[in-house]
């Protein structure tokens, strides 16, 4: 068997990644599929994170244009990924995975509260952490909270999972003359306005030299091919 080249990982998944064709919502094919992809590389001995976005649901950005005040959309935004985080978890009981769901928000009832030394315990004993209500703070991104659990979870690398097959210097469904980065520096993500991850998480994993992979999480196998070290998606380092 090839030797994993990533020991621990940060799954970073949007809300809308759970979609699916839907456009709102959950996908339950679309969760499984998933489930059964963290599942694999469970069982090749990799320890998961998992974050997720709520923008399935609802985005903060989005209810400031409806005119909520943003930072009550930015908490209304962290219960949608609570949402997401217990479907994940539930999927991922039901294939034989166990997991536990810390919060940044204090929902007794749902999830543990989120506690590194806690969480770092769960993953010793081989359950996947979903880490919900990003970093608890309106005007931050799940991005962010990627970024800043990754470092406190000393994680190798954050896999960012998307519908493309990586980063593109413009949108390759748009435009067929698309060019496709293997390799990017943080510092040319940040110049360039790649939307890789947004600029605090970018500048977080530079400053703790954590590389990300972008790659097509619509791909069975894909998650399984990046920690064994198979050159898919883009690299930013």
């Amino acid at each position: 068997m090839k030797k994993l080249i990533y020991k621990r990982i940060v799954l970073k998944l949007s809300g809308e990644a759970l979609e699916g064709d839907r456009g709102f919502g959950i996908a339950p094919h679309i969760v499984s599929s998933i489930a059964q992809q963290i599942k694999e590389v469970r069982g090749l001995g990799v320890d998961v994170v998992c974050i997720i976005g709520g923008g399935n649901f609802f985005r903060g950005v989005e209810g400031e244009k409806n005119g909520i005040d943003r930072a009550t959309a930015d908490y209304i935004g962290m219960l949608a990924t609570v949402m997401n985080g217990l479907v994940m978890s539930d999927a991922l009981e039901k294939v034989g995975v166990q997991t536990r769901v810390q919060s940044a928000l204090e929902i007794k009832a749902l999830c543990e509260p989120y506690i590194r030394r806690r969480a770092m315990r769960h993953l010793q004993k081989g359950r996947v952490v979903i880490f919900a209500a990003g970093t608890g703070n309106p005007f931050f991104t799940t991005d962010t909270a990627a970024a800043l659990r990754a470092v406190e979870m000393d994680a190798d690398v954050i896999l960012k999972a998307t519908k493309v097959d990586g980063v593109y210097d413009k949108d390759p469904v748009r435009h067929k003359d698309a060019k496709k980065f293997t390799r990017l520096s943080y510092l040319n993500v940040i110049k360039k306005q790649l939307r890789v991850m947004d600029t605090t998480a970018t500048s977080l994993c530079m400053e703790n030299q954590l590389p990300i992979v972008v790659f097509n999480l619509n791909q069975p196998g894909n998650i399984r091919r990046v920690v064994l070290g198979e050159k898919i998606g883009t690299v930013v380092s």
